[in-house]
């Protein structure tokens, strides 16, 4: 591959030589802790950074009870020449989607929800929406939206961002949208999980939000993962970075939101005017609205790596994990390797040295991945801040830390 291929940002084979031989900017992690962080795993990050693809990086390895591997590089901020550590914290978009899907599969363990139940049976806004396809006038669908479909993007949905700063303004939005196909007949990536979260909502007496933390993040833990960064936290947020053909470099994004109120600045810098309602009005996109850390997204995933346990807590029954983590899309097409599950990805083939058929996971809008190898037993999480990249970018990256992780700590099942 030569550099011209992708705009003279991907290293040619002299090139990533050359960087790998110089080693890695690693920064160990801030704490002392009882797993190897030798800076391998952010070696093989390390071109990466050298040829302004990221401008650094967090990777952790864990097992079902013990982190494996955690390591930093790069920088937080370029500009500063802040050094990334392990606690800092990345938004992580649409692995929300997976947080929404384990608190609705905690009602369907408790048979408060059904999967194949019509979505109007929880919200009565969905009943008599049609089918408005380019082929014709509107219809009625051939049977109204599920559960499940709108979870595993199969509900024929249409898209768009919230206009209503609260949850249940914003599922009525999507409700009054015509489908774009007959339920369960096309996949298209879609905010289902948003209604997934109004439905837990409704069934739970509880906001969202609320049902989130109590049920969720508080009992793992997860004390960083949230959908408004405290000051605290605000000030160990890795800057989100955009390639600038003109300067050949990395640049921070920049917007300038109405006033913040009670934002903290940065946050109304990164991500603009949007995050202002989510502070005012604690607004939480069940589709993608979470702020977190490697460590918490790590915790979060060895529950589900065990079968929904941890630390001797049960979140998910072992079945519902499976339904999560199986594919739901059929023979639908979702992507050369991928289906879609309920809330995740799903791995259909196994690749040489990388995740196994039937591991999961999910990635966000700025390039962040988790992922859940149940063969190989292990927990991989990747958070860096993009506003962009190539799909050949995006798959070399994610390719390169998961084949690194699954090479040294991967622990293949014994073939029957």
């Amino acid at each position: 591959m030569t550099e011209s291929s992708s705009g003279g940002r991907w290293p040619g084979v002299v090139s990533l030589l050359l960087a790998i031989a110089a080693g890695p900017q690693v920064f160990a992690a801030d704490a002392p802790a009882a797993f190897p962080a030798d800076g391998g795993l952010a070696g093989r990050l390390q071109p990466f950074v050298a040829q302004n693809v990221i401008a650094g990086a967090v990777v952790l390895v864990a097992g079902k009870d013990h982190v494996l591997d955690l390591e930093a590089l790069g920088y937080a901020d370029l500009a500063a020449k802040k050094p990334m550590r392990t606690t800092d914290l990345f938004y992580i978009a649409s692995m929300t989607k997976t947080f929404t899907a384990t608190g609705l599969m905690m009602l369907v363990d408790e048979g408060k929800v059904r999967l194949d139940d019509p979505v109007e049976k929880y919200l009565p806004e969905f009943k008599g929406q049609m089918v408005q396809a380019e082929d014709g006038p509107p219809r009625p669908p051939k049977h109204p939206v599920t559960v499940r479909e709108i979870m595993c993007h199969t509900a024929g949905l249409r898209g768009g961002p919230p206009r209503s700063d609260t949850l249940e303004g914003y599922v009525k939005e999507i409700a009054r949208r015509p489908l774009e196909a007959e339920p369960g007949t096309r996949y298209k990536y879609s905010p289902g999980p948003a209604v997934g979260g109004r439905i837990i909502e409704v069934v739970a007496s509880v906001a969202y939000p609320q049902f989130l933390q109590q049920r969720l993040l508080d009992p793992l833990g997860l004390k960083d993962t949230t959908f408004w960064p405290s000051a605290e936290q605000a000030a160990r947020l890795a800057l989100t970075y955009k390639y600038d053909p003109a300067t050949k470099r990395l640049e921070p994004l920049h917007h300038q939101p109405p006033k913040p109120g009670n934002m903290p600045p940065i946050i109304a810098s990164q991500f603009g005017g949007s995050m202002v309602a989510a502070y005012a009005r604690h607004f939480a996109n069940p589709a993608g609205g979470l702020f977190s850390t490697a460590l918490d997204a790590g915790k979060f995933c060895q529950m589900l790596l065990a079968g929904g346990s941890y630390a001797g807590k049960r979140y998910l029954s072992p079945a519902a994990v499976k339904q999560m983590s199986s594919l739901q899309t059929g023979d639908l097409t979702v992507g050369r390797e991928e289906g879609y599950g309920l809330g995740c990805f799903v791995q259909i083939r196994g690749q040489p040295g990388g995740p196994s058929a039937g591991s999961f996971g999910h990635h966000g809008a700025r390039k962040t991945q988790m992922w859940i190898d149940p063969q190989n037993q292990l927990v991989m999480v990747l958070m860096v801040q993009c506003a962009e990249l190539t799909h050949e970018q995006q798959n070399g990256l994610y390719a390169a830390y998961r084949k690194q992780a699954i090479a040294r700590y991967g622990k293949p099942l014994a073939a029957p």
